[in-house]
């Protein structure tokens, strides 16, 4: 099972289980160390719980390129401020 770290609010993290629909909130402490917003998580569920196996890496760096290359089209399209720049 796969989980997504979606956010952090205070000192909280919320991770968001898409595969059960859930989310998990935990202290940030809880973290793998290298946690941070959009890495992804090998996760179990055990007796209504869920735990963080561990990071996985190939999803996290699979994901990131997908949203550098989005943003390099969207940048690629922009044609620039109508705005002036003093």
């Amino acid at each position: 099972m796969k989980g997504i770290l979606d956010r952090f609010e205070g000192d909280k993290a919320v991770i968001l289980i898409e595969e059960n629909n859930a989310e998990l909130v935990i202290k940030k402490s809880e973290l793998p160390v290298g946690s941070d917003i959009n890495t992804a998580f090998r996760m179990e569920s055990s007796n209504g719980s869920y735990n963080i196996l561990s990071i996985d890496t190939s999803k996290t760096d699979a994901e990131a390129k997908k949203s550098s290359d989005l943003m390099a089209k969207l940048r690629s399209k922009s044609s620039g401020s109508k705005f002036r720049k003093n």
